[in-house]
């Protein structure tokens, strides 16, 4: 017995929301910690002029936002995002909230700092950050930028998939439909329902480069874009040059070196070539991301862009 429904029909990929054809692999390669430290950030911007990155996300709180900030200033033309950032990975260059300590206190450790991105440093930050004081700190992270001047195109979550709960990623969702960004979302739950809005998300499987063997990267990378299915895909990847200092503060220098050496190999480009496979950043999505509700205080029904 045939029990094929005769009205079912495939959902249409984000790809093709964006104007792609049906076959179209489309990829976005974001580099995420722009702002970490120096060396992050040349690799950064060297992973945009020169590799096959289409864009980076500036985290506000971390120690080398401002010269990040400036070097987004002499790049108008470079799409980047914001990084929202509640964690401190870096044991040896620790760095606390944007917003004042005592408004946010829920989000600080016991030492009065961010916490760690440990498994049992994420589990307690998010079994007590409360929604409001969240919300306040992504709002001081986002002026940050806003006093700028420069116009960035998503925001993301640092080291907390999706925010880590279902209420930060609606906040993030909010923020996104206010400010006129589109927003990162790859777990299956806000696809589900970033999907059921209508907006462009990842078709397919999210990669975060720190998932990545060492031994072997370029050939796994290579791979990976040989097997890139139809459709909308990210990565996020980590650029860092793997200089004495960045060695001497961050752990995870040998994944950042070895992305930057790829990212800006000769084979990275060919690769993309021989395989069809096209790079885009986040402002295709931006164009298609808010959200149909009318803001308050405002006629049109417009976002508002900062």
């Amino acid at each position: 017995m045939d029990t094929t429904e005769p009205h079912q029909h495939t959902p249409r990929l984000s790809s093709e929301l964006l104007g792609f054809d049906p076959g179209a692999r489309v990829l976005i390669v974001n580099c995420d910690d722009f702002g970490l430290d120096e060396d992050v950030n040349a690799a950064v911007i060297d992973s945009v002029e020169r590799g096959i990155a289409s864009s980076c996300s500036v985290m506000l709180p971390a120690p080398a936002a401002t010269q990040a900030l400036q070097l987004l200033h002499e790049r108008p033309e470079m799409p980047f995002g914001i990084h929202l950032t509640m964690v401190c990975e870096a044991a040896r260059h620790r760095w606390g909230p944007l917003a004042p300590k005592q408004l946010v206190p829920s989000l600080l450790d016991d030492a009065g700092e961010l916490c760690a991105p440990t498994p049992d440093g994420r589990a307690r930050l998010l079994a007590r950050a409360r929604t409001e004081e969240v919300e306040r700190e992504f709002r001081a992270q986002i002026d940050a930028v806003a006093r700028t001047g420069l116009q960035p195109t998503h925001l993301d979550f640092h080291c907390l998939a999706d925010g880590g709960r279902p209420d930060l990623l609606e906040l993030a969702l909010a923020l996104g439909a206010e400010y006129g960004l589109a927003v990162r979302v790859w777990l299956a739950p806000g696809l589900r329902e970033a999907r059921r809005r209508g907006l462009p998300v990842v078709d397919h499987g999210f990669l975060d480069s720190f998932s990545l063997d060492l031994d072997g990267k370029a050939a796994r990378y290579a791979r990976l874009l040989a097997e890139l299915p139809p459709g909308l895909s990210e990565w996020a990847v980590h650029p860092g040059l793997g200089g004495p200092n960045a060695r001497a503060t961050d752990d995870g220098w040998r994944v950042r070196r070895t992305d930057h050496e790829f990212l800006t190999s000769p084979r990275a480009r060919e690769l993309l070539t021989e395989q069809g496979v096209t790079v885009i950043d986040y402002r295709p999505l931006q164009g298609r991301w808010p959200g149909p509700e009318r803001l308050p205080g405002t006629s049109s029904g417009h976002p508002r862009r900062i």
